[in-house]
């Protein structure tokens, strides 16, 4: 016979009379819960769910897109003399990466079904390589004020953002090519495993840029004095951008190494989870895009300020 005892955790033990080791077993999950998951399943096997989430993603990116567009060209009317400044870049890359995602998912069975499978990653996967190029422009545009605020050398801001972009690029690519030619479906599994686990890796690098230089511009704008004109405006700013985007990135790490634990319950980007997908894409880039592109509406100055506003070199 084999007593039963709660432990005060609320963790079940079971063990021999005659002293012998018990186990403990977790406790049965509520039926509410098992409930909920049932639910979860059915939608998710749900033929029209799968096809009308992909529809919804590709609308609300059409919409943000268009929104990045149009602030892109007000940018160019205010400012027209300026060229290709950091912020007319950063609009510009937003508004790719909404095109390429409006543009893909409502071909999204099609890709599954019909593409090979380095074209299928190429397609699912470059607009988020895309968007974290986009925003570590971000990180770049305020290290370099923080840097110039500082008397610090930038020379190799730009340097380094570009060889920590081309670098993950390669490697990303890399992981693709391993996961698509092998004929080892071990070392198939293995490519998947290590591209996703690279991915959340990157995530967690760009959230910790947004946390390094976001909350030194943050810092130093708060040493600036009360009376300064547009401070409590800038600070508000910094600390919101920085707040969305360390967040994001953060929580863009967790589930795509999630996703690399568990594949067949956790995987993204795949048919079989069209509620998945949408609360992926709408945490990690929908929503924060558009606080994003919310926050930074104000137009520059039509004269040149000398602070804030950095133009990218025509080289």
């Amino acid at each position: 016979m084999r007593p039963v005892g709660v432990h005060e955790s609320g963790l079940v033990w079971s063990g021999e009379l005659h002293g012998e080791q018990g186990e403990l077993k977790w406790p049965e999950l509520p039926e509410w819960w098992n409930d909920w998951k049932a639910h979860w399943s059915a939608w998710e096997a749900d033929p029209a769910v799968q096809l009308y989430s992909n529809y919804g993603i590709a609308v609300a990116y059409g919409l943000i897109g268009i929104a990045a567009l149009i602030q892109l060209g007000r940018i160019h009317m205010r400012v027209p003399e300026y060229g290709w400044t950091t912020q007319k870049v950063f609009h510009l890359l937003n508004c790719l990466v909404c095109a390429l995602r409006a543009s893909i998912f409502p071909f999204r069975q099609q890709i599954e079904t019909q593409f090979p499978p380095f074209v299928k990653l190429l397609l699912l996967d470059a607009p988020g390589l895309l968007f974290f190029t986009t925003y570590t422009l971000l990180v770049l545009f305020w290290a370099e004020i923080y840097h110039q605020a500082r008397s610090m050398p930038t020379g190799a801001l730009r340097p380094a953002f570009a060889g920590l972009n081309i670098a993950v690029y390669g490697v990303t690519a890399g992981l693709w090519a391993l996961s698509t030619t092998s004929t080892d479906p071990s070392m198939q599994q293995l490519g998947y495993m290590l591209s996703d686990a690279f991915l959340a890796a990157v995530s967690l690098a760009a959230a910790a840029g947004f946390l390094l230089y976001g909350g030194r511009l943050f810092l130093m704008l708060q040493r600036f004095p009360i009376e300064s004109r547009g401070r409590r405006k800038k600070l508000r700013e910094v600390g919101l951008v920085t707040a969305i985007c360390a967040g994001c990135f953060s929580l863009r790490a967790v589930m795509v190494a999630l996703s690399a634990v568990d594949r067949q319950n956790l995987e993204l980007d795949e048919m079989g989870h069209p509620l998945l997908n949408v609360l992926f894409y709408s945490l990690v880039e929908v929503l924060p895009t558009a606080c994003v592109l919310f926050i930074l509406r104000k137009l520059p100055p039509k004269r040149a300020s000398g602070q804030g506003y950095t133009q990218i070199p025509q080289e």
